[in-house]
Protein backbone atom coordinates (compact mmCIF):
# COMPACT_ATOMS: atom_id res chain seq x y z
CA UNK A 1 0.00 0.00 0.00
CA UNK A 2 1.55 3.23 -0.95
CA UNK A 3 2.21 5.84 1.58
CA UNK A 4 -0.24 8.49 1.08
CA UNK A 5 0.93 12.18 2.28
CA UNK A 6 -0.50 14.06 5.07
CA UNK A 7 -3.01 16.40 4.94
CA UNK A 8 -4.02 18.93 6.59
CA UNK A 9 -7.21 19.16 8.13
CA UNK A 10 -9.32 20.89 11.32
CA UNK A 11 -7.60 20.90 14.24
CA UNK A 12 -3.80 19.34 13.04
CA UNK A 13 -0.75 20.32 14.84
CA UNK A 14 1.10 21.79 12.34
CA UNK A 15 5.22 23.03 11.78
CA UNK A 16 5.19 25.76 8.81
CA UNK A 17 6.72 28.97 7.71
CA UNK A 18 4.18 31.04 6.78
CA UNK A 19 4.18 35.05 6.13
CA UNK A 20 1.07 37.82 6.68
CA UNK A 21 1.47 41.14 4.13
CA UNK A 22 -0.69 44.08 3.83
CA UNK A 23 -0.50 46.76 0.84
CA UNK A 24 2.25 48.11 3.01
CA UNK A 25 4.38 45.11 2.88
CA UNK A 26 5.13 42.19 5.63
CA UNK A 27 3.31 41.83 9.11
CA UNK A 28 4.36 38.49 10.07
CA UNK A 29 7.03 36.64 8.17
CA UNK A 30 8.55 33.66 9.47
CA UNK A 31 10.75 32.30 6.81
CA UNK A 32 13.21 34.41 7.85
CA UNK A 33 13.92 32.86 10.75
CA UNK A 34 12.86 29.68 12.55
CA UNK A 35 9.50 27.48 11.71
CA UNK A 36 6.13 28.17 13.65
CA UNK A 37 4.59 25.83 14.94
CA UNK A 38 0.28 25.76 16.09
CA UNK A 39 -3.17 24.19 16.06
CA UNK A 40 -5.66 24.76 13.41
CA UNK A 41 -8.27 26.01 15.12
CA UNK A 42 -7.22 27.72 18.27
CA UNK A 43 -7.17 31.42 17.39
CA UNK A 44 -3.75 31.37 16.48
CA UNK A 45 -4.54 32.12 13.07
CA UNK A 46 -7.67 34.20 11.46
CA UNK A 47 -10.73 31.61 10.08
CA UNK A 48 -9.91 33.17 6.86
CA UNK A 49 -6.17 32.16 7.16
CA UNK A 50 -6.87 29.03 8.13
CA UNK A 51 -9.41 27.56 5.91
CA UNK A 52 -6.59 27.98 3.09
CA UNK A 53 -4.37 25.64 4.69
CA UNK A 54 -7.18 22.67 5.26
CA UNK A 55 -6.43 20.08 2.50
CA UNK A 56 -2.52 20.88 1.71
CA UNK A 57 -0.16 18.24 2.03
CA UNK A 58 2.98 18.33 4.49
CA UNK A 59 5.61 20.30 1.97
CA UNK A 60 3.44 21.92 0.04
CA UNK A 61 4.37 25.65 -0.58
CA UNK A 62 1.04 28.19 -1.23
CA UNK A 63 0.40 31.42 -1.62
CA UNK A 64 -3.23 33.24 -1.29
CA UNK A 65 -4.60 36.48 -2.21
CA UNK A 66 -7.43 37.20 0.67
CA UNK A 67 -9.71 40.04 -0.20
CA UNK A 68 -10.04 43.03 2.33
CA UNK A 69 -12.32 42.84 5.32
CA UNK A 70 -11.90 38.90 5.38
CA UNK A 71 -8.65 37.91 6.96
CA UNK A 72 -9.16 40.25 10.02
CA UNK A 73 -12.78 42.24 9.55
CA UNK A 74 -13.16 45.51 8.86
CA UNK A 75 -11.81 48.51 10.57
CA UNK A 76 -13.86 49.48 13.50
CA UNK A 77 -13.49 53.51 14.19
CA UNK A 78 -14.75 52.72 17.88
CA UNK A 79 -11.34 50.36 18.24
CA UNK A 80 -9.14 53.68 18.16
CA UNK A 81 -9.45 54.98 21.88
CA UNK A 82 -7.79 57.51 24.50
CA UNK A 83 -6.23 55.41 27.43
CA UNK A 84 -5.40 57.89 30.19
CA UNK A 85 -2.15 57.92 31.08
CA UNK A 86 -2.62 57.80 34.70
CA UNK A 87 -4.13 54.03 33.66
CA UNK A 88 -1.33 53.26 31.69
CA UNK A 89 0.90 54.04 34.40
CA UNK A 90 -1.08 51.66 37.11
CA UNK A 91 -0.91 49.11 34.02
CA UNK A 92 2.81 49.15 33.35
CA UNK A 93 6.12 51.18 33.74
CA UNK A 94 5.00 55.15 35.09
CA UNK A 95 8.38 56.21 33.29
CA UNK A 96 7.37 55.05 30.16
CA UNK A 97 7.82 56.95 27.02
CA UNK A 98 5.13 56.17 24.46
CA UNK A 99 5.67 57.36 20.78
CA UNK A 100 3.42 56.89 17.53
CA UNK A 101 3.73 53.38 15.70
CA UNK A 102 4.63 51.39 19.00
CA UNK A 103 2.86 48.52 19.73
CA UNK A 104 2.03 47.91 23.34
CA UNK A 105 0.35 44.83 24.73
CA UNK A 106 -2.34 45.03 27.27
CA UNK A 107 -4.16 42.61 29.96
CA UNK A 108 -7.74 41.25 29.16
CA UNK A 109 -9.24 42.17 32.07
CA UNK A 110 -9.24 38.87 33.19
CA UNK A 111 -5.70 38.68 33.36
CA UNK A 112 -5.99 35.34 31.37
CA UNK A 113 -4.49 37.04 27.84
CA UNK A 114 -3.17 40.03 26.04
CA UNK A 115 -4.38 42.40 23.22
CA UNK A 116 -1.96 45.03 21.71
CA UNK A 117 -2.94 48.31 20.19
CA UNK A 118 -0.73 50.48 18.04
CA UNK A 119 0.30 54.59 19.39
CA UNK A 120 -1.31 56.80 16.69
CA UNK A 121 -0.73 59.82 19.33
CA UNK A 122 0.05 61.22 22.05
CA UNK A 123 -1.06 64.09 23.85
CA UNK A 124 -4.63 65.03 25.47
CA UNK A 125 -7.47 63.56 24.52
CA UNK A 126 -8.84 66.15 22.42
CA UNK A 127 -5.91 68.65 22.36
CA UNK A 128 -3.68 69.38 20.24
CA UNK A 129 -1.07 70.85 22.29
CA UNK A 130 1.60 68.16 23.13
CA UNK A 131 -0.10 67.44 26.85
CA UNK A 132 0.92 64.06 27.62
CA UNK A 133 -2.32 63.32 29.82
CA UNK A 134 -3.41 60.49 27.42
CA UNK A 135 -2.17 58.29 24.12
CA UNK A 136 -4.69 57.35 21.71
CA UNK A 137 -4.24 53.71 20.58
CA UNK A 138 -5.75 51.67 17.74
CA UNK A 139 -6.77 48.23 18.87
CA UNK A 140 -7.76 47.08 15.06
CA UNK A 141 -5.51 44.41 13.68
CA UNK A 142 -2.91 46.18 11.30
CA UNK A 143 -4.44 44.40 8.37
CA UNK A 144 -8.08 45.07 9.39
CA UNK A 145 -10.28 46.28 6.30
CA UNK A 146 -6.69 45.36 4.40
CA UNK A 147 -6.06 43.06 1.00
CA UNK A 148 -4.02 40.22 2.62
CA UNK A 149 -1.65 37.94 1.25
CA UNK A 150 -0.89 34.87 3.14
CA UNK A 151 2.20 32.50 1.79
CA UNK A 152 2.68 29.25 3.81
CA UNK A 153 4.94 26.34 3.59
CA UNK A 154 3.93 23.50 4.79
CA UNK A 155 7.09 21.55 6.64
CA UNK A 156 4.46 18.89 9.27
CA UNK A 157 1.49 17.60 10.52
CA UNK A 158 0.55 15.87 13.15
Amino acid sequence: MANTPHRIQPGSFLTLHYRLAGPDGDIINTFRDKPATLTLGTGELSPAVEKHLVGLEEGAHESFEIPAGEAFGDRNPEMVQWVARSLLNEMGDPGEKYEVGDVVQFPTPDGMASYAGSVKQVGKDGDGDGNRDAVLFDFNHPLAGQPVTFEVQVIGIL
